[in-house]
Parts: structure tokens; C-alpha cells; sequence
């Protein structure tokens, strides 16, 4: 096991079961280096865990942070693969791009996703910080509340 999971174990985490995605796309392309990782929702074993869109309130908006957490925690599952089991390799966590089910006018967007962004902060440190969008959308997949995509760097 590597230590990135290991801290996700000491934070009470877990990676999600394999899923099926709704589409016909790659789950990561990886080139050298680089690990370009498809937008991952907020489901947990083919269910979407948080319905849009996000209600402009603060308990609306503490859910949508766990929905973005979730993400963050599809795309790690997908990262592994794509780094054979092993996400010691990750050198870095260079963008994110964030997706918010919410109606018009919605400001809260950077909120939600930060809850993608302290999950990689909590495991890879400042390794974890990284160059990141998060917009409001008006749908995603599933109705889901929330979609991340990534691109990692991987040492060597």
C-alpha cells in the first residue's frame, strides 16, 4: 500500500469500487510524465451521492464540498490505475478543473471545489497545490451536483 493511501486511511477515507463510466471516453490518458484525467462526478458505486443543483445555502454548500471530496476521491482511484497501483509516483497535482450544478448566479463554485483541493492538500502537501478553474454549470452527468477532471505529474 503506498503512503498516499495510507494518509487516506488516517483520514478515515477510502477509494470508491470500480464503476462503469457513462460515456465512451478514456478514464486517463497518460503521456510521459503527465496523467490528463477525465472528469469524475459524485458517485460512490454507480450511484450519484449529491443531486443538483447545489442550493445556495450553507448546508447546500457543505454537501456539495463532501460531492466535491468524492470526486477527488474517483479521480484518485483512476490515477492509480494509471500509475499501476502505486500513487507514490505522484510528483504533483498541476490542475483541476471544477464543475458546480448549480442554478445562474450562483457564487459559491470556488467554495465546492475546495473540498476536491483539501483532499489533495491533506495527502500530497504542497505537492497538492495546483493551477485550478471552478465554474457553475447549469447540468452534469447523473444530475450529479459536482464534476473534477485533473492533470498530475508523476516524478521520473
Amino acid at each position: 500500500m503506498s503512503a498516499i493511501e495510507l494518509k487516506l486511511a488516517e483520514l478515515g477515507l477510502t477509494l470508491p469500487p470500480d464503476w462503469k463510466p457513462r460515456g465512451q471516453f478514456l478514464p486517463f490518458r497518460r503521456d510521459g510524465s503527465t496523467v490528463y484525467l477525465s472528469g469524475q462526478s459524485n458517485e460512490w458505486g454507480g450511484a450519484v451521492t449529491l443531486e443538483g443543483p447545489v442550493p445556495n445555502s450553507d448546508e447546500g454548500i457543505a454537501a456539495a464540498r463532501k460531492a466535491a471530496e468524492v470526486c477527488a476521491l474517483n479521480l484518485l482511484y483512476r490515477l492509480r490505475e494509471a500509475v499501476d497501483g502505486d500513487l507514490d509516483q505522484v510528483d504533483c497535482i498541476l490542475r483541476l478543473g471544477g464543475f458546480v450544478n448549480c442554478a445562474s448566479g450562483f457564487p459559491h463554485s470556488p467554495r465546492v471545489i475546495d473540498g476536491a483541493t483539501e483532499l489533495f492538500l491533506a495527502l500530497f502537501g504542497d505537492s497538492g497545490w495546483h493551477a485550478r478553474t471552478a465554474v457553475g454549470v447549469s447540468g452534469l452527468p447523473g444530475n450529479a451536483a459536482v464534476e473534477v477532471d485533473a492533470v498530475v505529474r508523476l516524478k521520473g
